[in-house]
């Protein structure tokens, strides 16, 4: 059965992990896993905790479109779950424009978190919301979907540029809010051969960078992007497959 939680129950919650107001905020989520009935009320309730001066943005990534290399901003799906299409569709929403690893969002530095996310030509370079929130110190809001599904990780990884990241140069076909419509080459990442394990920020991250709580019936994760960066890089440059498993030869 959905939760019968209430807005003052999530606030409390979202506040008690750390989530304040005027914070900007990244969140990655589980709808299903929270077990409550009604999205707006889980907008509302981040919306309640930032206050008018913060930002929310949710990962509206759409790498799984169809076909691949045809995209539209006003009308491509996010396929990363319930929640950030919600939000994506929801009125007044903004989205950065990337063919595949776009971000939606509302809030008061929205902005400046969306608007020259055009001009990368990889998925989450300088211009990236990503990489953005690590330098307007941001917070990475996992919510009900564990630690492995950190998108700015792969913001991480391209400073150091690990030698599984990067792929071929795509040609896409992009439309952006106006129907202006432009082919434009991206280098695209890659990961052949390697799982994703980027839970492991939680051996890296000091206590006061990672909190923790329940929000719904959902397990929930507080980073700090800035120290997120900064231990990430560091491990990075250690070892480049700290954050990946490679996958069996075979032999």
């Amino acid at each position: 059965m959905p939760s019968t939680m209430t807005i003052s129950e999530l606030i409390g919650g979202l506040q008690a992990l750390g989530l304040h107001q005027g914070d900007s905020v990244i969140v990655h989520s589980s709808y299903k896993a929270l077990g409550i009935h009604d999205p707006e009320l889980v907008i509302q309730a981040l919306c309640q905790v930032l206050g008018d001066t913060g930002t929310l943005l949710m990962p509206a990534l759409s790498y799984q479109q169809k076909p691949p290399t045809v995209h539209d901003t006003r009308t491509t799906p996010s396929c990363v779950g319930f929640l950030p299409e919600y939000l994506r569709k929801r009125p007044g929403t903004l989205r950065s424009l990337h063919p595949t690893h776009s971000v939606c969002g509302i809030g008061a530095q929205v902005h400046s978190f969306l608007d020259s996310h055009r001009q990368d030509r990889t998925p989450c370079g300088t211009h990236s919301p990503f990489n953005k929130l690590f330098h307007a110190e941001g917070k990475i809001l996992m919510l009900g979907c564990g630690l492995r599904p950190l998108t700015a990780m792969h913001a991480v990884e391209e400073y150091v540029v690990p030698p599984y990241l990067f792929g071929p140069p795509i040609a896409y076909r992009i439309t952006d809010t106006e129907g202006q419509t432009d082919e434009v080459i991206y280098t695209t990442h890659d990961f052949a051969g390697v799982e994703q394990r980027y839970e492991r920020v939680a051996l890296l991250l000091p206590d006061q960078a990672l909190s923790s709580g329940t929000i719904g019936r959902a397990q929930a994760y507080l980073i700090d992007a800035p120290t997120l960066l900064r231990e990430a890089q560091i491990q990075l440059r250690r070892d480049p497959y700290f954050f990946v498993d490679r996958a069996a030869t075979g032999e």
